[in-house]
């Protein structure tokens, strides 16, 4: 296995983007409980480049300790763009990091509907560029996955972690 390769796991991956672009992240995690930053933070070394995790379960959690608000919960819910955005932006700018990564979705097997099923996710990042430039930016992509709950809760953090490695290494910097 190659030590940047394709077939290392993407924790490492996407730590090897990190230490390189000299960037820190901090996650705020509602439906993966945590487990974007144990991922992180199975890699030897990852105090390079991560600060914190916040598990912002509730509403109160995501507007007292992300800054969400009370506008986008109670005209989207949780489980929505405009909540991921914030909640990503919060803890970007709530750590100091370069990026912030948000999870907010529907673990199962219960409380989904029809708009928004089971394994339904938003994640979330959020890049801070220098004061000034105006290229600080925000993505947000949905996402919808199958399995039982440690297995949907799995899948959505390996795409955080994808989602965040993309923007790391993109161009649009």
């Amino acid at each position: 296995m190659s030590e940047n390769g394709e077939d290392s796991p993407v924790e490492e991956r996407v730590g090897d983007a990190l230490r390189a672009a000299d960037q820190t992240v901090a996650v705020a995690e509602s439906c993966t409980g945590g487990l974007v930053g144990s991922m992180l933070t199975d890699v030897t070394g990852s105090s390079d480049y991560f600060d914190r995790g916040f598990v912002t379960y509730s509403y109160d959690a995501k507007l007292q300790e992300l800054g969400v608000s009370r506008e986008a919960l109670d005209d989207h819910g949780a489980v929505s763009e405009p909540v991921a955005r914030e909640m990503a932006r919060g803890i970007r700018d709530a750590s100091g990091t370069t990026w912030g990564v948000a999870t907010t979705g529907i673990a199962g097997p219960t409380g989904g509907s029809e708009e928004k099923p089971v394994g339904t996710v938003f994640v979330g990042v959020a890049y801070a560029a220098e004061w000034g430039t105006q290229d600080s930016y925000s993505t947000v992509s949905r996402y919808e996955f199958d399995g039982s709950r440690a297995e949907i809760k799995a899948q959505i953090a390996r795409q955080a972690l994808t989602d965040l490695r993309g923007e790391v290494e993109s161009d649009r910097r």
